[in-house]
């Protein structure tokens, strides 16, 4: 028979194990995603990253949100690995008729501070197994940061849009309240069409936000490749006023507004169809606060970018495919007047395709939305 001292000592070990257990486990999560996030894109510590996704994947239900908070910090790479080791570990507890913290993923999503990958894979999972609370979610979604969550609440309007009888005035309403949240351009353009045939014009470049007024010079020149590193004189200044040696004589800054409904501001065109040249780009804008924002850009040719004197990225290639948002800068707008120069190059090439001398700009917020210029309604 045990005594009453081996009874009670037996009794704490007991409940010391017990409520430190689910620590100790919590604690291996942490190490193991920790050890995840140390690889980077030279596979650098990949062997540690492995391991810690197996045993994160061998882990259950617990590990789901450790797992995307721990997306915060992931590169590309780590991000995949923690959301492999999500689905896994999601994946085998429904199989086995396990439930998944629907309210704790829930909870998740609606914190729109939490990374975006992470809401939208809590999502997914929440979609899968309670896709009722999932679709109750979705209306929230229209002015979220995420742009994977603001196109499902698009989505929704679209089709309510879409399943009503011609003539009822809620279709109108349904379309301007989707555009109020889309993005994604192949949903604006849907929009914008369904729009005009219901006698609404919706002004796309005020939309997106694109600068459709600009100062150019040139040119300068890019014989050779020769002018990417060359700093030519609006790279020390921008005086509207000044005159320049260019490459083929004395150059001056001129206004051009560009009309197209998404900016785009065709040098070839609109200013001169030079080769082997430079030419610079200026333009405004003004900021009622000091924030971040997300500097977009389009075009095939090589270019770099300066906001208030200060290069913030530069890329020496010709001729590349361009689409929309090609080029995503985060940036930091200061409040009041913002200044932005862009250089862009065109090389020597005769071919047909090889022509094109374009850029479409706009300043964003960082989740894709046009940022207006102070003052402007």
């Amino acid at each position: 028979m045990l005594s009453l001292r081996f009874a009670v000592r037996l009794t704490l070990i007991m409940l010391i194990a017990g409520l430190t257990a689910p620590q100790f486990a919590a604690a291996d999560v942490r190490d193991d995603i920790t050890a995840v996030l140390k690889v980077d894109h030279q596979a650098e510590n990949i062997d540690s990253a492995r391991k810690g996704v197996e045993r994160l994947q061998a882990s259950d239900v617990d590990a789901l949100l450790p797992i995307l908070s721990g997306l915060e910090k992931a590169n590309p790479l780590a991000a995949n690995y923690l959301r492999n080791a999500f689905e896994t570990v999601a994946s085998r507890a429904v199989a086995n008729g396990e439930k998944l913290p629907v309210e704790d993923l829930l909870n998740f999503v609606r914190r729109t501070k939490n990374p975006d990958i992470a809401r939208r894979l809590a999502f997914e999972w929440i979609r899968k197994v309670e896709p009722q609370q999932a679709e109750e979610l979705v209306p929230n979604f229209l002015g979220d940061p995420s742009a994977e969550l603001r196109r499902e609440a698009v989505a929704r309007l679209l089709k309510e849009a879409e399943q009503m009888e011609a003539g009822n005035p809620g279709r109108q309403s349904r379309y301007l309240q989707a555009l109020s949240g889309a993005s994604d351009d192949d949903q604006v353009k849907k929009i914008v069409a369904a729009l005009k045939d219901l006698g609404v014009e919706v002004n796309v470049q005020e939309h997106y936000g694109f600068l459709n007024t600009w100062h150019l010079i040139g040119p300068f020149d890019n014989r050779d490749k020769k002018g990417f590193d060359v700093v030519y004189p609006p790279e020390k200044e921008v005086k509207l006023e000044a005159e320049y040696e260019g490459q083929l004589g004395p150059v001056r800054w001129q206004q051009i507004q560009t009309d197209d409904p998404y900016g785009l501001l065709n040098i070839a065109t609109d200013f001169g169809p030079y080769k082997g040249a430079v030419v610079y780009a200026y333009s405004e804008f003004e900021s009622e606060y000091d924030q971040p924002v997300e500097l977009r850009l389009a075009t095939p040719n090589a270019w770099k970018i300066w906001l208030n004197d200060e290069l913030v990225f530069e890329r020496e290639e010709y001729h590349r495919g361009t689409f929309f948002d090609q080029y995503r800068v985060p940036a930091r707008l200061k409040s009041g007047k913002n200044k932005i120069l862009i250089k862009v190059l065109q090389n020597e090439q005769e071919d047909s395709w090889a022509q094109v001398y374009q850029i479409q700009f706009r300043i964003c917020q960082p989740n894709g939305m046009a940022l207006q210029p102070a003052g402007k309604e």
